[in-house]
């Protein structure tokens, strides 16, 4: 059992991992900023944290983290506003690694997207720039950090139902249900082999488990 620190407890990709994770034996605290979704998390099986992880100093963010052994971020600012996308996907997200080593977190779990990177091709007129830019930065960070990292690169997510299947051999991004891409998280975080890897992946016809120990 591992207790998981998951920020951004209340997106739809982690309130689908947060059954997953308690029916795995995990202990999850579920960061959410909006107290009106506290119910939502503790009905997937977490214990809700309110806290707006946006605003948060490093050092705050340590307290919060301190006594967990993985974080999984799973926070977005949900993109359209520069300013905040930049605050939450880059800055808020630095601040949580370097708060998971000061709390001596070992292990931290990104989910990132398909094609991210420092040559993510968006271009600076482009709504979605602001976001490539801060996931580029967020990822290299956390590489280039003593954590146990693995950065999930999930292509366009949709609504599909649970395949179990998935392509981590793609090298062009087309879809993947949320469903499926919980089910890799909660992989992942059972697979210390997966550390130190970036791992794109599409809905496939590859089980999940097996994709995940041929990367």
């Amino acid at each position: 059992m591992s207790r998981i620190a998951l920020i951004g407890g209340h997106g739809k990709v982690a309130l689908l991992l947060t059954p997953l994770l308690a029916g795995a034996g995990h202990e999850v605290s579920s960061i959410i900023r909006n107290p009106d979704h506290a119910a939502d998390v503790t009905e997937a099986g977490a214990s809700a944290v309110v806290a707006d992880i946006e605003n948060l100093t490093t050092d705050e963010i340590t307290a919060i983290l301190a006594g967990h052994d993985v974080v999984v971020w799973s926070a977005g600012a949900g993109g359209g506003n520069p300013a905040r996308t930049y605050a939450v996907d880059r800055d808020a997200a630095i601040r949580s690694m370097d708060a998971a080593e000061q709390a001596g977190v070992r292990r931290y779990v990104m989910v990132s997207y398909f094609g991210a990177g420092p040559d993510h091709g968006v271009p600076p007129e482009h709504g979605m720039f602001a976001y490539a830019e801060a996931k580029a930065a967020a990822d290299e960070h956390l590489r280039a950090s003593t954590l146990a990292w693995t950065i999930l690169g999930p292509s366009a997510l949709t609504l599909d139902p649970p395949t179990g299947l998935i392509d981590v051999t793609a090298t062009e991004a087309t879809h993947v249900g949320r469903a499926d891409v919980a089910a890799v998280i909660a992989a992942v975080v059972e697979r210390d082999s997966t550390s130190g890897r970036t791992i794109q992946f599409n809905a496939g016809s590859t089980p999940i488990a097996e994709a995940l120990d041929s990367v």
